[in-house]
């Protein structure tokens, strides 16, 4: 992924989910894919996909059940 491509990225992820401590940081030795985090939180993985011309991104986010269970509000 180009630094513009990552700077677009972040800006939509920030404002889609109302986060603006959301940052997208390239990968070492990786072009397909970038790291998204919130403050300085690892949260997911982006990839660049392109097919026949079209580019697409997946953002992959695994999440424990542990962390279901440590949601703040939870009565």
């Amino acid at each position: 992924m180009t630094l513009l491509e990552i700077s677009k990225l972040e800006l939509y992820l920030q404002r889609r989910f109302n986060d603006p401590k959301l940052t997208v940081r390239p990968r070492t030795n990786k072009q397909d894919s970038a790291e998204v985090y919130t403050g300085e939180e690892f949260i997911g993985v982006l990839f660049r996909d392109e097919e026949e011309g079209e580019v697409s991104y997946d953002f992959n986010m695994a999440i424990l059940e542990i962390d279901l269970d440590e949601m703040p509000g939870d009565a």
